[in-house]
């Protein structure tokens, strides 16, 4: 297939395009050329908020499938619809397990617990400040599946990843902000009820995306591991990576670390698997995903201390 990836020049993103161009297929990676395209792969260069530069940039190009890595906003949504409507016959959205922000539930969470056409879509909304934009970020993911739920010329299809780990290259610094602590025994702010999460393996996340592209559902579908973690859960096993001594510090008020939760995101995947989709568990990659992650920083740091 002739198959156009928005933004995933990093992370998961890139190991979906090593993955797509090992399966056969042309890929084409579009983005702001604030980074080069793997080797090999052709690139255009626009900023997916320009509609005019989208436009010119597209002209006489069609793709089978468009992975849209970047869609952050319902702005941006409407201008995808708007750009893309005769260009691909099907649409798959990267989004998250954030867009269930306010489906409160202990039990995990299926795709129908949001109903996409309840949703209030404001466009006016100050999406183009990047505070605002952080701050509601599973907003404007609620709001951007909307748009497209609502009025998508392709078939579309949302998948709503769980938080990521593994890999020397995870960006986030989440796993590194709780091995610094564990190292040197430091408190680490966990909620007073801290919930499990349902989680991701880095490149399962990337096989799970290239099987969305080949496959034909549509609407959103959850995508993470078998076995929900804990902090706990994660930082026993930094602990054994690291050293030194887990030691929470648990608060009614204030900021808390990363991978804790007073709340449950805890997601089902029951509709992947039933398409077809084989999930992993998370027992068999968690001690691989910290080493990897925890082991690249630990290298960064002692070549910056030489």
């Amino acid at each position: 297939m002739n198959i156009l990836v928005i933004g995933g020049n990093r992370y998961f993103g890139k190991r979906l395009i090593a993955l797509l161009r090992e399966s056969g297929h042309g890929v084409t990676v579009l983005n702001r050329g604030s980074s080069p395209a793997p080797g090999g792969i052709e690139q255009l260069v626009a900023d997916r908020d320009d509609e005019a530069s989208l436009e010119s940039v597209l002209a006489g190009r069609s793709f089978d499938v468009v992975v849209d890595q970047v869609c952050y906003t319902p702005r941006q949504a409407e201008i995808a619809l708007r750009v893309f409507r005769t260009r691909t016959r099907r649409y798959v959205m990267t989004s998250t397990v954030e867009v269930y922000e306010y489906e409160d539930s202990a039990a995990p969470v299926a795709e129908s617990a949001l109903d996409l056409s309840a949703v209030t879509v404001d466009t006016a909304l100050p999406w183009e400040d990047p505070e605002f934009l952080d701050a509601h970020y599973g907003e404007g993911k609620r709001q951007a599946e909307a748009v497209f739920a609502a009025g998508a010329p392709f078939a579309w299809a949302s998948v709503r990843v769980a938080h990521v780990l593994g890999g020397s290259d995870d960006f986030t610094g989440r796993l590194d902000h709780y091995a610094r602590r564990v190292r040197a025994a430091e408190p680490i702010a966990v909620p007073a009820v801290n919930h499990p999460a349902t989680y991701v393996y880095v490149d399962e996340i990337a096989a799970f995306l290239a099987w969305a592209v080949a496959s034909e559902f549509t609407g959103p579908v959850n995508a993470h591991s078998h076995g929900p973690l804990t902090t706990a859960d994660i930082c026993a096993e930094i602990e054994k990576h690291v050293g030194g001594r887990v030691v929470f510090r648990r608060v009614d008020v204030g900021e808390i670390s990363p991978f804790s939760f007073a709340r449950s995101y805890g997601m089902d995947n029951s509709r992947a698997v039933s398409l077809g989709y084989s999930f992993g568990h998370s027992a068999e990659w968690l001690a691989k995903a910290v080493a990897e992650t925890v082991g690249a920083s630990v290298a960064e740091t002692a070549g910056e201390a030489s």
